[in-house]
């Protein structure tokens, strides 16, 4: 599997059929696998942040998610193959946990917002099983109970909705006692577009490359996030990567 390095960071020079393929390879090993989602925002945020930077050098996947990435891509003469979105990858594995019989379980997001999310998955993806719904936290002292819910779910593919970078964090943090988890992903606000709290930009928007536009628009104190992509693109224009 090819890759690339923008400004230190791996990611993986694949496609949807491609990250799928793993994906179904992952879950016939043992071991968690970890994937990221990677954006220029957590590009950004390696930068400053070494464990962060680590975690995600050593996933197992890290899927281009971005139009920003694409560019720096393109800049660097190593173009990839395609965006690969994490709300849409999501979707993807869910639909094929459902033809492969693996039980899923979504962590995080605010009280109610995993349920309503399950139940909008389950409505959509029939033969789906979701195992498991909680909100918890991503502190420390809440990893034990956390745990013990995931492992009696018997889940073996677990979405994170903690936000970036506390929620790769938790994942490597807890990979090891996971005992059924063969992937992990962290999956930022999906949740709550999915439970319909924070609608999803139009598809023409999302194939323009405009799906940020859409959620400052909508959510205007995003703001200082949103200002990580002019930063990215300085970097990559100043830095050797």
């Amino acid at each position: 599997m090819s890759f690339i390095h923008i400004l230190s960071i791996r990611i993986d020079n694949v496609t949807y059929d491609d990250a799928l393929a793993r994906i179904e390879t992952f879950l016939r090993e043992p071991g968690l696998h970890q994937i990221a989602t990677v954006n220029p925002e957590f590009v950004v945020m390696a930068q400053t942040h070494a464990e962060f930077a680590r975690v995600l050098n050593a996933c197992a996947l890290n899927v281009p998610d971005g139009v920003g990435l694409l560019w720096a891509a393109r800049r660097l003469g190593q173009p990839f193959q395609e965006r690969v979105a994490g709300q849409d990858l999501m979707d993807r594995i869910c639909v094929r946990a459902a033809e492969w019989g693996q039980r899923v379980f979504l962590l995080g997001a605010r009280p109610g917002i995993a349920e309503r999310a399950a139940e909008e998955l389950i409505k959509r993806i029939k033969r789906l099983e979701i195992t498991g719904c909680y909100a918890g936290s991503p502190a420390p002292e809440e990893d034990d109970a956390i745990i013990e819910r995931i492992n009696t779910s018997r889940a073996q593919i677990l979405f994170v909705a903690f936000g970036p970078p506390k929620q790769e964090l938790w994942i490597a943090r807890n990979a090891a006692r996971l005992s059924n988890v063969s992937i992990a992903m962290g999956v930022g606000g999906t949740f709550d577009t999915l439970a319909g709290i924070a609608p999803r930009a139009p598809q023409w928007m999302r194939d323009a490359g405009f799906e940020w536009t859409y959620r400052l628009l909508r959510e205007p104190w995003r703001i200082k996030r949103q200002l990580a992509i002019p930063y990215f693109m300085w970097l990559v224009l100043t830095r050797k990567n």
